[in-house]
């Protein structure tokens, strides 16, 4: 997944406003205690990093899974 990608499913998902401060600021156990951030910025693949957050919030509808 291209980060494009990602932060589109993110701006859809949680608003394109909050999903940046979601990004930066909650931590999540899914991702080793690190911030959407953070993984993304220490090299982690973006699919995965997807994949945490849904495993984080099994809210996110399945079109976006």
């Amino acid at each position: 997944m291209r980060l494009t990608e990602f932060w589109r499913r993110m701006d859809e998902y949680l608003g394109a406003q909050w999903s940046r401060s979601f990004a930066a600021d909650v931590v999540l156990s899914e991702l080793q205690g690190r911030t959407i951030d953070q993984a993304l910025a220490q090299g982690e693949d973006a699919k995965e990093v997807w994949r945490a957050l849904c495993r984080h919030d099994p809210r996110v509808p399945a079109h976006l899974r």
